[in-house]
Order: structure tokens, then C-alpha cells, then sequence
């Protein structure tokens, strides 16, 4: 089978065009023909080598939508001919994370959607609805379902909040879909005023251009009357959490997400316990909250936003793409 493979040494030079042995399901596995992946900031970091220390060779790409093939014995939950995706989090059932739930994720260390099959454990995949096709199902896994955990599971976000949503990237636009199906007030950030017109046209209420008012934490306390917004999702990192912090109301909901802008950086730790901050770690999702999320999905009739269409052989030139970051919502792979 055709798959993209970092070999030797991290770094987009080392991903290379492979051929592997298709996999046989064993007992209580499933083997999934992938049609479409999709891409997160975490492909590209884990690819070019800062996003883990995994064991090479590896197949990148968390994400991914297809049809059941084959099934091992004793396999029960899905049937060959179903429409899944491969959960991020293999061993992340239900509940509060643990170490071991979180130790298995797919595209690193496990082998990811970068390949034509893929051999899960039947626990580790779900259906998806019938109203998306392949390539909106791959953007849900990750993009998708940190969205719906940072705003709905964890956020119990309603009609009435505001929410400050940073850039107009996957979890961003997600944030966007899923905060407007919700009834609350939206608030979205970005360098480019064309991203942000496209924003306004999937339902943002505000848009801000951070380059042209870099304190957008005022902007965002202005536009909320001096109240502060309810919920934050909080992707920048280092760079941007102060800021979220000064626009977040008294005891509002900051989900933290990704860093782009950096690690490290001192914190107002005042700040967060004068106004009563809920200050929350997300890294994606269980089962169950994903199983949520399509129900959301298809009662709303959600439709991920897509950004560009690259081959399987051409996913270097795809996550080159992602780096450049002008792209607006999920860059997807198509595999078939």
C-alpha cells in the first residue's frame, strides 16, 4: 500500500513516498481503507521534529475519515462497510484523561493517516455522519473535537456567551461553527482583513485585525461593553495568553489549545485569581466527546470549512502550506 514516511531523521526532507505491507486485522481489530486525511499544526511540528521524540520510521497525519474493510474476530462495536475515523486518543474511552489514555495517539507515537490502511482496535474508531463526506470527516478528530471539548464539554457554553476566538485556523473556524450553533456572541482575531470577511460570513459578530489594534484585549472589552467575553480559545500560546486573560470577564473560561507563538512567558498570576479565571488544558478529546460532537454536528448541519486539497504524495507541499499560514480553516490530503 501507498504511505508517506518520515525515515532516518525528523525533518519535511525525510518524508518520504513509501510502499508497506498492508496490515491483516487481528482479534478485535479493524482495517480501515483511508480515503482522506487532514493536516494539524502537530503533523507539521511532529514531521519537522519538534513535536516529539517518536521512534522512526513513522506514517504522520492524525486525522483521517474511510470505510471499514475487514474486521478481526470477535469484533462487535462496527461492521465492515462502515464510514469511521480513527480517534486521536486510541486508548481515550470516556471520563477525566489519564497517562494511559492519553499514551496512545495516532501519527505519533502510533503510525497515522499518511497511508492508503490502517489497523486500529475497533475501540478505536468511530462513525461518522452520513452528511459529511470523507474529506469534511477527516477535519473532526482533532480540529473538530478540541473545538467542541474547549467550548462545549468543558466551556458549557449557551445562548448568550461571548466567545474570543484567536486566527482562522482549524480549532478557530470549528470555534466559529460550533459557538454560533450554540447562540453565543463571536469575536474573531486575525492579521487579514480578507480572513476576517470570511469569518463574518460564517456568522462572527466581531472581527478584530491584530496587527492593526495589537491590543486586542481592549478592543475585545470594548466591543463586550467593559464586561470581558465568557470563553476564550486560547491557541497563540506564550504570546497571547496575557492578552486573553485581560479579555476575559470575571470568572471566564480560558481554553488553552496550542502555542504557537511559544512555550514560555512570565503570567500575571494575580490577574487570574482576582477575576476568577478557569484557566484549561485541552489536548483533543475522548470517544465519547467525539460521538457528542457528531450528533452536534449533524443536528446543526455543520460542514467543515476546507482550505485546500494536496495528493498523498504531495503532503510535504501540504504541510510547506500549513507553515506559510495563509490558509483558512483545514488543508486535507486525499488519499483514494
Amino acid at each position: 500500500m501507498r504511505a508517506m514516511q518520515v525515515e532516518g531523521a525528523f525533518g519535511l526532507e525525510n518524508l518520504k513516498a513509501v510502499d508497506l505491507t498492508k496490515p491483516e486485522p487481528g482479534p478485535g481489530r479493524v482495517l480501515v481503507k483511508l480515503n482522506n486525511a487532514c493536516l494539524n499544526y502537530r503533523d507539521l511540528a511532529i514531521v519537522s521534529g519538534f513535536g516529539g521524540n517518536y521512534p522512526l520510521p513513522l506514517v504522520p497525519l492524525s486525522d483521517g475519515a474511510g470505510v471499514i474493510e475487514a474486521v478481526g474476530a470477535g469484533v462487535s462495536r462496527v461492521a465492515v462497510g462502515d464510514r469511521v475515523s480513527p480517534l486521536f486518543f486510541q486508548g481515550w474511552i470516556a471520563g477525566e484523561p489519564t497517562p494511559a489514555a492519553l499514551s496512545g495517539s495516532v501519527g505519533g507515537p502510533l503510525n497515522g493517516c499518511a497511508e492508503e490502511y490502517i489497523c486500529l482496535s475497533e475501540e478505536g474508531v468511530s462513525k461518522l455522519p452520513d452528511m459529511l463526506s470523507d474529506a469534511e470527516a477527516a477535519c473532526l478528530p482533532c480540529a473538530g473535537l478540541t473545538a467542541w471539548r474547549a467550548l462545549v464539554s468543558e466551556g458549557q457554553i449557551k445562548a448568550g456567551n461571548t466567545v474570543l476566538l484567536q486566527g482562522t485556523g482549524g480549532v478557530s473556524i470549528f470555534g466559529l461553527q460550533f459557538a454560533k450553533a450554540s447562540g453565543a456572541e463571536v469575536i474573531i482575531t486575525s492579521s487579514s482583513d480578507e480572513k476576517l470577511e470570511r469569518a463574518r460570513a460564517l456568522g462572527a459578530d466581531h472581527t478584530i485585525n491584530y496587527k492593526t489594534t495589537p491590543d486586542w484585549a481592549a478592543e475585545a472589552r470594548k466591543i463586550t461593553g467593559g464586561r470581558g467575553v465568557d470563553h476564550v480559545v486560547e491557541v497563540g500560546g506564550a504570546e497571547t495568553l496575557q492578552q486573553s486573560m485581560q479579555a476575559a470577564r470575571i470568572g471566564g473560561h480560558i481554553a488553552v489549545i496550542g502555542l504557537l507563538s511559544g512555550l514560555m512567558k512570565d503570567v500575571n498570576v494575580a490577574a487570574i485569581f482576582s477575576q476568577n479565571l478557569t484557566i484549561k488544558g485541552i489536548t483533543v478529546g475522548n470517544r465519547e466527546q467525539f460521538e457528542d460532537m457528531v450528533r452536534g454536528i449533524e443536528r446543526n448541519n455543520i460542514k467543515p470549512v476546507i482550505d485546500a486539497h494536496y495528493g498523498l504524495e504531495e503532503l510535504g507541499t501540504a504541510l510547506e502550506h500549513m507553515a506559510g499560514a495563509s490558509h483558512f480553516g483545514k488543508i486535507v490530503i486525499d488519499i483514494a
